[in-house]
């Protein structure tokens, strides 16, 4: 049997932190082994236990999440086979989504989304995946098609790193598509995505593979 999920809490409020932690141990292959109420404190302790995800409120007193979403990246603590994070809020802002994804945020979900969403969000971050609210990934998907931002100079030298293979690779998960779907469209194993996946985010510098997708809308799209 393999270990469970472990999980970082991070909230300002207590009865939030209380709650969510109640979910997610409430899955027999989740636990949460720690819980912090700032951005400064969930550095700190992820430093200490290196989660495989952190559930991270947005808005918080002292240091919000997206200082302490950037600080986590400076330390080299997220990524593939460290942490993943997972931004939560109430606020459904397009600026806060477009700074966590680009700061290397596998997920943004909304705190009144369904326990199953969020549960599965977890699974999802800590495996690699995209994870996104069903609501955030409509808008996100809407505003690229309206309003396609050009690529600059940086994005099209990274891009230029890539095999061909792995150009295709990042396209179909720019596409929202999972490592089991695109090794279905591309006729290889899920092996030979998953090694794809890992050195395209290495070449390409990012951290998530919902970032890789940003990169993936805003220059192949």
């Amino acid at each position: 049997m393999s270990e469970p999920i472990s999980v970082l809490v991070v909230d300002d409020e207590p009865i939030i932190r209380a709650g969510l932690s109640a979910i997610l141990d409430s899955q027999s292959d989740l636990t949460v082994v720690g819980t912090a109420d700032n951005g400064e404190a969930a550095v700190e302790t992820c430093a200490r236990l290196k989660p495989d995800v952190l559930l991270l409120d947005i808005r918080m007193p002292r240091r919000d999440g997206l200082w302490a979403l950037a600080e986590l990246g400076r330390r080299g603590l997220l990524g593939p086979g460290r942490s993943q994070v997972l931004m939560l809020t109430t606020f459904d802002l397009d600026e806060y989504v477009d700074d966590a994804l680009a700061a290397g945020a596998a997920g943004f979900m909304l705190k009144n989304s369904a326990y199953e969403e969020l549960t599965g969000a977890v699974r999802a971050a800590a495996s690699g995946h995209s994870a996104l609210s069903p609501a955030v990934t409509r808008r996100i998907i809407e505003g690229h098609l309206r309003t396609r931002q050009r690529p600059d100079d940086g994005e099209m030298a990274r891009l230029r790193e890539l095999t061909a293979r792995e150009r295709d690779v990042l396209r179909l998960v720019g596409d929202g598509l999972s490592n089991a779907e695109i090794a279905a469209r591309l006729v290889v194993s899920l092996h030979t995505v998953k090694t794809h996946v890992s050195r395209l985010l290495a070449k390409t510098g990012c951290q998530s593979r919902a970032q890789a997708a940003v990169l993936a809308r805003n220059t192949l799209a």
